[in-house]
């Protein structure tokens, strides 16, 4: 479940370098997001993916 979000969040990341740049300061958030609950996740022992 985590694994979908945060590659959701990475597609989302990557769209918006290439189409907005207002909206650029959200994505990168968004990218944080992501790779923090990937982290948390292996932190916590379980597999990433």
């Amino acid at each position: 479940m985590l694994y979908t979000i945060a590659v959701v969040l990475l597609i989302l990341w990557l769209l918006g370098l290439v189409t907005a740049t207002t909206m650029g300061g959200l994505i990168h958030i968004l990218l944080v997001v992501a790779i923090v609950m990937v982290l948390l996740r292996v932190i916590s022992g379980r597999s990433p993916f």
